[in-house]
């Protein structure tokens, strides 16, 4: 096992073992523990009771952050020169389509996010081997396939996260930055959880929050009492 620094042994010294905090709590510590010269991200992990090789049982949603991510979301919007002008005023970083499709096919994905419209899904579908390992494939159930690019833009870049559970029933999500105040992290992950909670499948049994834990970049983990959600 590697050897702890003395920013991270300091870190380490400031969680209780064993304790489960509450959401306040840890987002005020989770700011405490944080020692890097960037300012970093805060995440969450939650660990679900659901089995996600089940279609009945998968959890994908998105959720609007009510004060951002804290990061400058790239947003390509792939669009007819029609709505071109509707997604550069909403503000998207990259708007146009046949060059972008080209720029795609040679390996170019330095965007976060792409919005586009359901006339043009077809030609997206050739690409699936670039943008779905990455996360960038459209998808009209995350909102990002749409005839009402401005707002899909707009909400993207005001904090509108998508979800999805991973193979081991996990939701990895950013919440903010360690900048935040810690009113703000936690506005914001109990927006998350609350939106996860209503997700919750019917034919999951038994505990669905089975576990909760909060961190931000290269930090330990905070774990949170599911209860107190």
């Amino acid at each position: 096992m590697a050897k702890l620094t003395k920013k991270q042994k300091e870190a380490h010294s400031k969680l209780e073992k064993d304790k489960l905090y509450s959401l306040e709590e840890a987002a005020a510590l989770v700011k405490e523990i944080t020692k890097t010269k960037f300012d970093a991200s805060v995440d969450l992990a939650v660990r679900l009771g659901v089995d996600p090789r089940k279609a009945n049982q998968m959890v994908r949603g998105v959720v609007t952050l009510p004060h951002g991510t804290g990061k400058d979301v790239k947003v390509l919007a792939l669009v007819t020169p029609d709505k071109e002008a509707e997604a550069q005023e909403a503000g998207a970083d990259y708007v146009g389509l046949d060059e972008y499709l080209e720029k795609i096919k040679g390996g170019w994905t330095d965007v976060d996010v792409i919005i586009t419209m359901p006339s043009v899904m077809g030609k997206l579908g050739p690409l699936g081997r670039v943008l779905g390992p990455r996360g960038l494939m459209p998808n009209p159930k995350t909102g990002t396939v749409t005839m009402d690019v401005a707002k899909a833009v707009g909400e993207v870049k005001a904090g509108k996260i998508d979800f999805k559970v991973d193979k081991t029933g996990i939701v990895h999500a950013a919440i903010g930055k360690a900048s935040f105040p810690a009113e703000k992290i936690k506005d914001n992950a109990q927006e998350l959880l609350d939106t996860l909670t209503k997700l919750k499948p019917t034919a999951a049994k038994g505990v669905y929050m089975k576990s909760i834990f909060m961190s931000s970049t290269m930090s330990p983990s905070i774990q949170l009492d599911p209860k107190s959600i």
